[in-house]
């Protein structure tokens, strides 16, 4: 019995319109299997599916405008909306939407974040610093959000930010599949690294998944204002070492780490990260850096110009299509990654 809006309906801002078009169609031709599983009530709502008609833009003063283009008075509605450059407009943005949807009597509201911003400003570093994060998940459930689906949080506990349900998905479960099938001639002498401790948890389970052994990159600064010296802890000489990451920023950490490793004896480096920032100088760096080949899920949307020659982009559509008819039929989300 679901215990929400019967009609289901998915909306997009300005920050990754695609990926909501790509999610829609995922939905639509997957509708036969969710039949298997779901209720005939609810399978029903899903075979008409499209994107929601709104607008989003702004006045001559920068303000933001909404206008959503038809009724929503108690329907399942999903909003996609990456957090992303530019930050603050695309938060405002679904900030909006989701008060404007919860206005027009909106059976349930799921903000569908892919790309969480200010996540990494999770905690005090240093005295009166802002828990920046937590402020925004504050202000996601105050516009009028009943729960969030999003993707690879920066710290798993901002989940706790919230007042509100939180489904976080895994990045890994798409990644892995396309380096298993890459290197399925010869898995021997593969080996995933963590470009720091902070990510070792995610690299170990990547590495579970493909069954190869992992390794770890330490950087130490011996001394104020001295360049950073690299330890490897792991076996990486005459391998093909695989970066794993949750975002590449300004990719000073991913191609120092790919660099080390070649001159520790690698010989092959591929990366992959589930949010492509790519902010400032990453792709200069990431084109002169030793690594063959970058990863990346569309949870941020790269324009034409940073379409670099050796990254690959993977799309997670069906992922959150999946996520969605989930939340939608109250179906449990977790045996997507089991």
């Amino acid at each position: 019995m679901i215990t929400h809006g019967n009609d289901i309906k998915i909306f997009t801002a300005n920050s990754n319109p695609q990926l909501a078009v790509d999610i829609v169609a995922e939905l639509k031709n997957k509708v036969a299997e969710y039949k298997l599983v779901c209720p005939n009530d609810i399978t029903l709502h899903m075979d008409d599916i499209s994107l929601g008609k709104s607008t989003v833009g702004k006045f001559s003063d920068g303000e933001i405008f909404v206008n959503i283009n038809e009724t929503v008075r108690g329907s399942d509605v999903f909003v996609v909306q990456s957090t992303c450059n530019p930050v603050n407009d695309n938060l405002m943005e679904l900030l909006i939407m989701i008060d404007a949807f919860k206005r027009a009597s909106a059976g349930r509201i799921t903000a569908v974040i892919p790309y969480y911003g200010y996540a990494r400003q999770d905690r005090k570093a240093k005295a009166r610093d802002p828990i920046s994060a937590k402020l925004v998940a504050d202000l996601i459930a105050a516009a009028g959000a009943n729960r969030v689906l999003t993707m690879d949080l920066h710290a798993p506990q901002i989940q706790g930010f919230f007042n509100i349900p939180v489904d976080h998905l895994l990045g890994f479960p798409k990644l892995a599949p396309y380096f298993m099938k890459k290197f399925a001639d010869n898995m021997d002498d593969v080996v995933v690294v963590s470009p720091d401790f902070g990510s070792v948890t995610r690299a170990r389970k990547f590495a579970q998944r493909l069954n190869v052994p992992i390794a770890i990159i330490d950087k130490r600064r011996p001394k104020a204002n001295v360049a950073e010296v690299m330890n490897i802890i792991g076996d990486i000489k005459d391998k093909r070492i695989i970066l794993v990451d949750d975002m590449i920023d300004t990719a000073g950490t991913i191609t120092h780490g790919a660099s080390a490793l070649m001159e520790r004896g690698a010989k092959e480096i591929y990366a992959c990260c589930t949010h492509p920032v790519l902010s400032g100088p990453a792709l200069e760096r990431i084109q002169n850096c030793p690594i063959k080949e970058l990863v990346v899920l569309d949870t941020i949307a790269l324009p034409p110009e940073k379409m670099l020659d050796k990254i690959h982009v993977l799309s997670v559509a069906d992922i959150f299509a999946e996520a969605i008819k989930r939340i939608y039929a109250d179906i449990s989300v977790s045996p997507m990654f089991a």
